[in-house]
Formats: structure tokens, sequence, C-alpha cells
């Protein structure tokens, strides 16, 4: 991004109550503050713009607010019809991290010091203020309400995460989600403690690709690379294990209970392709019920057949995108390659499963013909049933120096324009947040954003 004229704001003046929206920023002690002046920008990953006030929902509730470290607030000077990067000292440029459920359509405009360390590995949202209240340009992209955040009761949580560890006390995996739950706040490890929605199985302590953004594993951490946000399992859980975990959330949750394998706490469950294959028959032995889900970077389709034949019913294929020379570049895999990514979407299509893509959207990436037109090849070569829309956790500097190193220039279509036009070419295609039942995969196709 090319310099913007400096302008020091006067921050005693009393925020204009204009009906637009305004640049928010911190002031030298963490703050938000509203600018009086300088509007909202949005940067779409190409520049920065103004915001119409339709791009703009209140900030959803559970949403967090970060402040940007040796970044300055860039804002728009309507009159002057102009860029103004703030320069008051000891002032920092904010984000919002969005509540789950919800796609971010911009990043934060900013301009970013020398100096700067990387940001922590979080998805960073323009944020402003409109009428005193926070605002942010978002949509929400699935309706179910399983980590809706005034739904979790930690007290209550605490109580059963010590009362399920008391009548369990020899399964590892149940400890390891007791660190989840009441440390991470994962709301999955809440919500498998709470009997509802949809539990965790984390199994592998190790993986096949360096995901520059991976928020479990960061070998080489430092300024310019951030830590994990948390740690990763260190032990590979038994199928006795794993199948207790499971047989108990689909007895107390019933029909819409699902599983899953393939947490933020672990590294590619594939690489315990016996254990989970295992532990898969265990499970299916006993019942029916409920959906058994895989998310994986599936970089290992022969593991892929054998635990489609075991009983697996779903499988959720993590990508940053549909190209090969993209994908690579963010996942720099080991011993794989993106041909065996998209074989292992046509091995569960062709033994009848439930294919889906945890699609990790980046503005200015991701709403571009060219990844719109490989998207839609390989929904229409797999018959994929759903796109699962996912903010890609990481510095949006980094990401973009990564992916631009392998070509990467292509102006973008913004991000509701993308998503309409993929929704009118595939009417058969779903669109959400979650790992859904199985009352929800049958059920007619609706799309969030139009509710």
């Amino acid at each position: 991004m090319s310099q913007s004229p400096k302008f020091s704001a006067r921050l005693d003046r009393k925020p204009a109550r204009t009906g637009r929206a305004m640049m928010a920023f911190a002031d030298s002690h963490g703050n938000i503050m509203e600018h009086p002046d300088l509007e909202m920008l949005g940067w779409d990953g190409e520049c920065w713009r103004p915001l119409e006030d339709d791009e703009l929902v209140p900030l959803p509730e559970g949403s967090d607010l970060f402040t940007l470290p040796a970044r300055k607030a860039a804002g728009f000077d309507r009159e002057a019809d102009e860029v103004v990067v703030l320069d008051e000292p000891g002032t920092t440029a904010v984000a919002c991290f969005i509540a789950p459920a919800y796609l971010r359509l911009l990043l934060p405009a900013y301009e970013t010091a020398d100096e700067a360390p990387a940001l922590p590995l979080f998805a960073y949202a323009a944020v402003g203020v409109r009428d005193g209240e926070l605002v942010s340009a978002t949509i929400r992209v699935d309706p179910d309400i399983r980590q809706d955040p005034f739904r979790f009761d930690i007290d209550d949580i605490t109580k059963r995460v010590a009362a399920r560890l008391e009548a369990n006390p020899d399964n590892r995996l149940i400890k390891h989600m007791e660190r989840c739950a009441l440390e991470y706040h994962c709301r999955a490890a809440q919500n498998y403690f709470l009997d509802r929605f949809e539990a965790p199985m984390p199994a592998a302590p190790t993986c096949n690709a360096l995901c520059v953004g991976c928020i479990s594993f960061q070998p080489k951490a430092g300024d310019d690379i951030p830590s994990a946000a948390h740690d990763r399992i260190q032990f590979a859980p038994t199928p006795q294990e794993i199948a207790e975990v499971a047989l108990g959330h689909i007895e107390r949750v019933g029909e819409n209970a699902v599983v899953s394998f393939g947490q933020g706490c672990e590294g590619e469950p594939l690489m315990q392709g016996d254990n989970l294959i295992a532990s898969v028959r265990m499970i299916r032995e006993k019942t029916r019920v409920g959906i058994v889900n895989l998310n994986s970077n599936s970089s290992r389709p022969h593991v892929v057949e054998r635990l489609m034949d075991a009983g697996l019913d779903s499988l959720r294929i993590s990508t940053n995108s549909a190209r090969k020379n993209v994908y690579h570049a963010y996942y720099r895999p080991i011993g794989y390659g993106f041909e065996d990514v998209k074989k292992s979407a046509r091995v569960v299509r062709d033994r009848g499963g439930w294919v889906m893509l945890n699609y990790f959207v980046f503005p200015g990436v991701t709403d571009t013909e060219p990844e719109l037109e490989a998207l839609s090849e390989w929904i229409e070569e797999a018959k994929i049933d759903m796109v699962q829309l996912r903010n890609l956790n990481i510095d949006p500097e980094q990401y973009l120096a990564a992916v631009t190193a392998v070509g990467h220039v292509v102006a973008p279509m913004g991000l509701r324009v993308w998503l309409d036009k993929l929704a009118a070419r595939f009417p058969h295609l779903r669109f959400g947040y979650f790992n859904p039942p199985r009352v929800n995969m049958e059920a007619p196709v609706q799309h969030a954003w139009l509710a």
C-alpha cells in the first residue's frame, strides 16, 4: 500500500453524529475511540475504501476487539475526498474478531510500521463506530445457534467437566478436553460437556503440513512469526478412548449428534489412520445414530477410503483455495499434493458420503475471478455438498505475502458478490459454518445471509 497523508486528530472533540460509520482507533491506554472527523475504511485485500451504510451491521455479540501494535489507523476525509492516516502519538489501529457463524467482508485499514511485530493468529476484520455503536462489515452465514456466546454458562460447564472426569477417570481424551473447555474456552469442547450438538475427538499430535497460519504449531515463532494460539494434543488417544467419547455423546444427544475428528488442538488426524479406523468401527458396531465426521487436510485418500468402509459419514476438507499454487503456498504440504486432496473428495462421493469444504475465506484472494472459476470446477467435478465459510486466522500482510509469492495479483470482486455468484451457479450447494447433523443435510437449501 502506498503512503497516505498524515493527520493529527484532536481527541478532545466530541464525536459527530452523522449517521455514517466513523473510524475507530485505540488511544495510548488501549481505549477504543471514535474519530470525530474521519470515516471508517475497509481493506478489500487490494485497496482501502469507504463503506456504505448498508454494508455494515452492529458488531455481533461474542466478537472480540483488538489493538494492532505499530499499526496506524486509516480513515476517510469526505470533505477532502482523501484517505488519511492517523498520526497521533500513542494511538493504534483496531480490529474485531467476528463471532462464530459470521463471515467478515473486509479487513481493517491500517499502515504498518517497519518494526511492527507479526499479528497473532486471529481473523482481523474492519470495525468502526456509527452513532455510538460498534459496527463491522460482516454477514451471518449459518443460522445454527451452537456457538452463540450467551448459551454458555462457564459455572455450569465447570461443574459438568468435573462430573465427566469423575465418571471417566482413565480417559485421557476427556482430560485433554478439560483444558480446551476451561482454559481455551473452545466452544466445541464446551458443547461436549454440555451434552449437545457436536463433540470434538482430537486424535493426532503430528501433521504432514506446515501451514503458514497453523494455530497449534509454529516451529520458529518470533517477531516475524507469531506463537501458536494454543498447545497441540501431546498424545494419540486409543480407539477405546475415542469411541468412549463418541458413544457417550451420541447416547446423550441422539439423532442430532455429530462427533468429529480434526480439531484446532491437533495435527492431521489421517496421521493416526489405524486408530481412527478402529474407533469408527467400534462406534458403528454399537450404533448407526448420529454423524461421524472427519475434518482433515484429506492428504491420504487411501486412509479416507478405509474410513468410509468402516462407517465414516462425512468429510470436511480444509483448504484456503481451489488453486494448486495458492493451496501449496499456504499449506506447505509434506509428502502429498493438492491432487491427493481432490482424490479424497471423490472417494467420499463415490461411497455415498457427504463432502464439505472447510474454506478459509480471505478478502482479495477468495473473491477473485480465477478462484471462483477453480472452485466452481471443483464443486462440479466432486459434487461437493457444502462450503463452510471460515475466516482465515492470520496476519493479513503475512498471508498476502505468501500468496503473492506464487503470482496472485488479481482485483477482487467483493465477497458478497462472490458469494451470490457461487450460490446462483450451484442451487444445490449449501453454505454454513458448522458441521451439520443429518436432519440439516436433508433439509431444503436456504442461505442464511438472504433470510
